[in-house]
Parts: structure tokens; C-alpha cells; sequence
């Protein structure tokens, strides 16, 4: 596997990948991976010639008061199983080189930020949108993978790729799990024994919620029950609980025609998030 840290190293490669007429995926991360990550790059492999991950901690989707000064950083560890994965290359800038003396221009993904995690973290998706875009204009690649896990970083990814004419397939992997049913998380390496014992009531509390409301239940109790169950269990805290459409994450209309349930709770200083396909 390559290492590079600057765009025109990064630029050199893959323009030599694409005059060989080889098709390019990109996995972008902020490290501390998991196995989640490394089933996004066997993905990649399987649907492009040359796989691209990047590692990038960015300080634009942390607001002040959050955890960017201990996120895991381990790009030892995290080279490694990009090696054992058949990894082609890494990009791994550091901030100078991500955002420049004087880089002032920030990306306004319009409603779908300002939803559920754009509620409780009004800066994140302007911060995922600007850096997502910047590592497609430097890496150039023909298809991205991103994880389910961070569903409406998803749909926010898909619709600003769509409205700004990016010519980068997206694709959504599923959620890869603890035997227990937790999603995996850099995050989850927070958690202290006891904690990780609670922090599995969050899947099961979305798919108990998520079956009544299949069986006809109202949407508002659905999520009530399921916001009571978490703070039974002995998380701290329920930013949102929320059954809505699987496109727009508006409000369930009769135009539906799939809909998923979010949730986001606070467990210590841990805060965790998760969601499933009604």
C-alpha cells in the first residue's frame, strides 16, 4: 500500500490509474476503524480496480465542547488493516493541507442538515459536506462507499452529489454489528464494561419500536416507548427518536414508500447513534 499526504502525490497516482483505464473507489474515514470500515473497502474492492482510503480527522464536523482532541488516532494500526485488507492507497493529510491559510468556503446542504442530527449538532453536515467534497475533487473517484451506520450522513452525501452534478457513484453499505447487536463505532472504545452492556439497549429499543410500529402502532408512541426503554436501561440522555421517510428523512406521508428509524442517546460522556429499515 501507497502513502501519500499531499494532493498532487494523491493526483499522480490515480491520473496514472485512469490513463490505464482503471476504475477508481474511495473510502473515506476519519480512522480508528473497525470492522465496519474494513467492509466498506472489501466493497470498494469488489466494485473497482484500485481502492483509495483516506484517513482524516476533521476538525469542521466537531463542535467545541466535542471529543476532537481524544478521537482515536492510531494510523499505525489503522495502516495495517488497510495492508491486510489489499488496500492500493492512503491518503492521510494533515489539517494544513485539508484546509489552507485562508480556506473560508463552507458547504450548505439546506433541510436535511438542519434534521434530527442537525438539530443537536447544527455545524456537522456542513462540516461532513465540505470535506466529502474536497476528497472528491482531489481523489477524483468513480464510486465512494460510506457506511448505513451514519444514515443521514448518507442521504446528505447522495443529495449534495445529485444537486451539485458530482459524477461519483454513491453507495451505502449495511450496518455491520457486535454479536449483540451494538453497531460498530470508533466510538464504542469509549465506553467503559458496564456502559457496553447498556449501550446495546439502543439497537434493541429501535427494533422493538420499529415492529410495533409495523404492526399498525402510532409513530408517536413507537418512539416514545422506545426513548422511555433507553432511559430505563440507564442511558443519560435521548437526543431523538424518530420514524420517518427513508429518502427525504421528513415526515412520513402517504407518498412514502420506505421509511427508517433513527435514534441518538447519550450514555456518560459517550454519545451513540444507530438506525434500522422499517
Amino acid at each position: 500500500m501507497q502513502v501519500v499526504r499531499t494532493i498532487p502525490e494523491l493526483r499522480k497516482i490515480v491520473d496514472q490509474w485512469r490513463k490505464d483505464g482503471l476504475r477508481v473507489g474511495l473510502v473515506p474515514t476519519m480512522g480508528g476503524l473497525h470492522s465496519g470500515h474494513l467492509s466498506l473497502v472489501q466493497t470498494v474492492k469488489s466494485i473497482s480496480d484500485k481502492t483509495v482510503a483516506t484517513i482524516f480527522v476533521n476538525p469542521a464536523q466537531f463542535a467545541p465542547h466535542e471529543d476532537f482532541d481524544t478521537y482515536p488516532r492510531d494510523e499505525k494500526t489503522d495502516s495495517d488493516l488497510l495492508i491486510g485488507e489489499g488496500t492500493d492507497l492512503l491518503f492521510a493529510p494533515d489539517t494544513e493541507v485539508m484546509y489552507p491559510g485562508g480556506s473560508d468556503t463552507t458547504l450548505n446542504v439546506g433541510k436535511i442538515g438542519t434534521l434530527l442530527e442537525g438539530e443537536f449538532r447544527p455545524h456537522f453536515f456542513s462540516g461532513v459536506a465540505t470535506i466529502v467534497t474536497k476528497l472528491f475533487m482531489q481523489c477524483l473517484p468513480d464510486v465512494a462507499v460510506f457506511g448505513e451506520k451514519d444514515y443521514q450522513q448518507l442521504c446528505v452525501i447522495r443529495q449534495f452529489s445529485r444537486d451539485l452534478d458530482i459524477p461519483v457513484e454513491i453507495v451505502g453499505c449495511p450496518t455491520l454489528r457486535e454479536p449483540d447487536g451494538l453497531a460498530m463505532s470508533s466510538r464504542n472504545r469509549y465506553l467503559s464494561p458496564e456502559q457496553r452492556q447498556i449501550a446495546v439497549s439502543l439497537s434493541r429499543a429501535l427494533e422493538i419500536a420499529a415492529a410495533k410500529f409495523s404492526q399498525g402502532i402510532e409513530i408517536e408512541m413507537c418512539e416514545m416507548m422506545a426513548k422511555q426503554e433507553l432511559l430505563n436501561a440507564g442511558f443519560d440522555s435521548v437526543d431523538y427518536i424518530a420514524i420517518r421517510d427513508a429518502e427525504t428523512l421528513l415526515s412520513l406521508t402517504y407518498a412514502s414508500t420506505s421509511a427508517r428509524i433513527l435514534g441518538a442517546a447519550t450514555l456518560g460522556k459517550t454519545r451513540l447513534i444507530d438506525n434500522l429499515s422499517v
